[in-house]
């Protein structure tokens, strides 16, 4: 006789990389003076999602709904008032390899190459390695990201796009279970930036990566994403859903703007956008001013220790 019990049955669900649990941010509010006033100023409240093995997953919502500073906890650079970050079974509490961050602001440190500041991730994440293995696996993802050539050169002879392709190489080179976007194209001209697009999207389907990436662009979102995640206004932010990417890859730009779906998927997201446009009402905008924004930006020795 045939045994069908639960137990036995062959799960088809992907693996969760990483579990956002019931997470919520809040800050002191303090007086126009400086002194400690009344109450909290809520970020966002009660955020729950997973992020699958190996998807890209977006999240988009207006300024103030609380994005980077999800991003910053989910790095371990912040903390969350409730609620904790959860990968490989155990609860996130400092920055570490396994959650590698690109910033907008390319972080990288401008007294060594363009070749150094990827090998520093590498050394970080392989201490045990040769020297000719560490160089070789950097020169690999160098040459992945297009800097072929540019490895002597330090930063403040890069362009823009350059710095941020350093930058997605060093975060890409030590194998991270997410990789962590933040509005990593904001500061690029709109034709690098399709560009980099272009060879992000390839790096992450060559090497399966995890990605979580948050933006402001619509456009961007659609082509790059396997899910995208929106989050009402803040304070007291929310996220209101998760909608399914559901357009074949490879995509191109060309072909995503004369299918029906991506159509579909651009109007709902806006008319989201749109119908979360309007401002709170006056009584919570004058409450305060929350103390300790966002957590600063880590150094790139902090996220490679």
């Amino acid at each position: 006789m045939q045994n069908n019990t639960p137990s036995e049955a062959v799960s088809t669900a992907p693996r969760s990389a990483m579990l956002i649990d019931h997470v919520s941010k809040s800050f002191p509010i303090l007086n126009a003076n400086g002194t400690p006033g009344r109450g909290t100023f809520n970020v966002f409240e009660g955020v729950k999602f997973d992020i699958r093995e190996g998807e890209f997953l977006t999240m988009i919502g207006h300024s103030g709904c609380g994005k980077s500073t999800l991003l910053n906890i989910m790095a371990g650079f912040d903390k969350p008032t409730e609620g904790g970050i959860i990968v490989d079974g155990k609860q996130v509490t400092a920055p570490g390899l396994d959650r590698m961050v690109v910033f907008q602001s390319f972080a990288l440190m401008p007294w060594l190459t363009c070749f150094d500041n990827v090998r520093v991730a590498v050394r970080s994440a392989h201490p045990d390695w040769t020297k000719q293995q560490v160089n070789q696996h950097t020169q690999k993802y160098i040459d992945t990201m297009g800097l072929t050539g540019s490895e002597n050169k330090r930063p403040a002879l890069l362009s823009g796009g350059m710095k941020q392709r350093v930058g997605i190489a060093r975060a890409f080179c030590v194998d991270p279970t997410v990789l962590l976007l933040d509005e990593p194209f904001a500061q690029i001209d709109a034709l690098t930036r399709g560009v980099i697009q272009d060879e992000l999207m390839r790096m992450w389907q060559t090497v399966n990566a995890t990605v979580f990436m948050v933006t402001h662009d619509v456009d961007e979102a659609i082509l790059l994403s396997d899910r995208i995640a929106l989050m009402t206004n803040g304070p007291n932010a929310r996220l209101a859903e998760i909608i399914d990417v559901d357009i074949p890859r490879p995509r191109t730009r060309e072909q995503l703007i004369e299918m029906p779906e991506y159509m579909r998927l651009r109007n709902h997201i806006l008319k989201f956008l749109i119908s979360h446009s309007r401002r709170a009402p006056a009584a919570q905008e004058t409450v305060g001013t929350p103390a300790a924004a966002a957590a600063p930006t880590p150094s790139v020795e902090e996220v490679c220790s």
